[in-house]
């Protein structure tokens, strides 16, 4: 894949011009488009209620937003290789801003639902390349600096998102939630004059493995939501069509050599069951809190601010403690808490909000340790040559993780619509708790096949 060597290496050396202020405007960015995300988790019992939709279908607002943010986070990554991270930034931003001035005007669900998908279509080059940005140019004696703070923005828009949310839904409506990622706008002259400015590289993108895997994601979700055999079979044939196209290639969307890695692919299921598990339980805690409990939109951010705040906090001292004591013992105490959270879930969120605010904070800082060390363990699992691809597709197979979680969660409300509310949610975190003892076990595995590899 052709690049400039030399520039990359001078900038990384010298650093940007405008480092701080970059880096801060990035932050703030990336802020607006992760709040954008748990908003509209607040906001799906008031959707629901405008539009007269199932579960399932309401279930697409979140999910379909985050199968399309995961492929647009790993595309932006890719084409990042031969076009200005600059003019990428400018593109995705300025569809952000479009989809949300669509939406503050949508009158229908589909309408409701295009705008979201196009938001997720821009939104995914924010994050995507915050990582390229800092693995070009700013310095390695620097760069944990940089990122640490854009994580925390991160974890704050989960924070302040159903907070903020809640409160304009309920003072305003929920179409008023698409004003604040509109105010990305405000953001991209200043991005235009200080990003470096970079010449385009003669690489060709794999636009088909791209479009096959969207087509892939996509149709199983929809076999969620549909039961809709022709749609699984278009789906499977997409898979294996991918599948011989990756291997023709030269340089495909989907690396083959990494889904050929056992170590990997049992790291990428621990991050896939701990991305359904949270996203389940996001989609999940606003519906019983308004259903079981009457709470308004503005309590029910109030109610999952504690723990969202409590993993943005902790995610600074998670950081030290993977530096400090490594990845492992992370690891297990994610799963740990996850375990506990979920079973808490099952058994007493139909009792309390108090409960649900609790249970959710273990829950919170459980993932929050979960995938910081799971993401440590996997850039330390590949290659240097292979990092790039491997951490992309991590982020996809993740995000997939979410949207799967949520349309799964849509569909077992419908199907349990018969029973109890306190039978349903039950049924659906036991579920939950099963996925994370099946992502220990994993681990657990992974463990093992990794002192073989020392043992060879």
């Amino acid at each position: 894949m052709p690049s400039s060597s030399f520039s990359i290496t001078a900038t990384k050396k010298d650093g940007l011009l405008q480092e701080n202020k970059i880096v801060l405007l990035w932050s703030i960015t990336v802020w607006l488009v992760v709040m954008n995300t748990t908003m509209f988790n607040v906001a799906l019992p008031s959707i629901l209620d405008d539009f007269h939709l199932s579960s399932s279908t309401a279930s697409w607002i979140v999910s379909g937003y985050s199968i399309v943010f995961a492929i647009a986070t790993l595309t932006y990554s890719r084409l990042s290789d031969f076009i200005p991270i600059r003019s990428l930034l400018t593109i995705g931003i300025t569809i952000l801003g479009v989809a949300s001035i669509i939406g503050l005007f949508a009158t229908q669900f589909y309408l409701l639902l295009a705008s979201r998908l196009l938001q997720a279509a821009g939104a995914g080059a924010v994050p995507g390349l915050a990582m390229v940005l800092a693995g070009k140019y700013i310095p390695e004696s620097r760069r944990g600096k940089a990122m640490s703070l854009i994580s925390s923005a991160a974890s704050l828009g989960f924070g302040l998102g159903p907070v903020i949310g809640g409160t304009i839904i309920q003072a305003l409506g929920w179409h008023y939630l698409f004003v604040v990622t509109a105010l990305v706008f405000v953001v991209l002259p200043v991005f235009s004059k200080l990003l470096p400015k970079e010449d385009m590289q003669a690489v060709k993108f794999d636009t088909v493995g791209g479009v096959l895997t969207g087509a892939s994601v996509t149709g199983l979700l929809l076999f969620l939501s549909t039961f809709s055999y022709l749609i699984l079979l278009g789906s499977i044939m997409a898979i294996v069509i991918l599948w011989i196209h990756i291997h023709r290639i030269e340089i495909p969307f989907i690396q083959p050599n990494l889904l050929k890695n056992g170590q990997y692919l049992k790291v990428l299921f621990i991050g896939f069951s701990a991305f359904i598990i949270h996203f389940s339980t996001l989609f999940l805690m606003p519906i019983i809190l308004s259903v079981v409990f009457q709470k308004t939109p503005a309590s029910i951010g109030m109610i999952i601010f504690p723990g969202a705040i409590l993993s943005a906090v902790a995610a600074q001292y998670i950081g030290r403690l993977i530096d400090r004591v490594g990845n492992i013992p992370l690891i297990l105490f994610g799963h740990l808490f996850l375990i506990i959270s979920t079973v808490a879930f099952s058994l007493f969120s139909n009792v309390s909000p108090y409960a649900i605010l609790i249970t959710y904070m273990f829950m919170s800082t459980g993932f929050s340790a979960l995938i910081s060390s799971i993401s440590n363990e996997t850039s330390r699992l590949l290659p240097d040559d292979e990092i790039g691809t491997g951490m992309g597709m991590a982020q996809l197979i993740q995000f997939f993780g979410g949207a799967f979680g949520v349309a799964l969660s849509g569909l077992l409300l419908t199907l349990q619509k018969n029973l109890l509310p306190e039978d349903m949610y039950h049924n659906i975190f036991m579920g939950l708790t099963i996925l994370i003892g099946c992502s220990l076990l994993m681990f657990v595995a992974y463990l093992r096949g990794k002192k073989g590899s020392f043992k060879r």
